[in-house]
C-alpha cells in the first residue's frame, strides 16, 4: 500500500467569504467557486486545498457539528521576505480579517504572524529572518 498526502480540507460556514479570503492569499479557486458547496484549488507540488460547506458535510455525516473553542490547526504559508509577511498581514487586517498575532521576529529565526480566516482557522504567515550582516 502506498499512501500519499494529497489535500487539506476545511469545512466553511460561508463559501464566498472563504474563497475570497484564500484568493487574497494566491489560491487559484476557479470562477464560480464561491457559489458551490465544494471548491478546490491546486497548490504547487500537487497538493490541493478543499473547501466544503457545513451543509455539504452534513449531507453525508448528519451528526457533524462545528467544533467549539479554539483552533487546533493552522495553514502555514511561506512568504519570500519578511517585508512580505508584514505587507500581507496589513493587507488582510486592513480588509477586515482578524489579526491573531501581529508580525514579530520569532526566536526560531522567522518573521511570523497569524491571521484568522472567516471561520477562525489560523493562517500563519512566515519568512526566514535575514542572517546577521545581510
Amino acid at each position: 500500500m502506498t499512501v500519499r498526502f494529497d489535500a487539506v480540507g476545511l469545512v466553511v460556514s460561508d463559501m464566498a467569504a472563504s474563497v475570497t479570503f484564500y484568493r487574497r492569499l494566491g489560491f487559484a479557486f476557479p470562477e464560480g467557486a464561491e457559489d458551490q458547496p465544494h471548491a478546490e484549488a491546486g497548490l504547487p507540488g500537487g497538493i490541493r486545498l478543499l473547501l466544503d460547506t457545513e451543509e455539504t458535510v452534513r449531507s453525508f455525516h448528519p451528526a457533524w457539528r462545528p467544533p467549539t473553542g479554539g483552533g487546533r490547526h493552522s495553514l502555514a504559508l511561506l512568504c519570500d521576505t519578511t517585508e512580505e509577511v508584514d505587507a500581507l498581514y496589513e493587507e488582510l487586517t486592513g480588509a477586515g480579517y482578524h489579526g491573531e498575532l501581529k508580525p514579530w521576529d520569532a526566536v526560531w529565526g522567522q518573521r511570523y504572524a497569524v491571521v484568522l480566516d472567516p471561520d477562525g482557522n489560523g493562517v500563519d504567515l512566515f519568512a526566514p529572518l535575514p542572517a546577521a550582516g545581510e
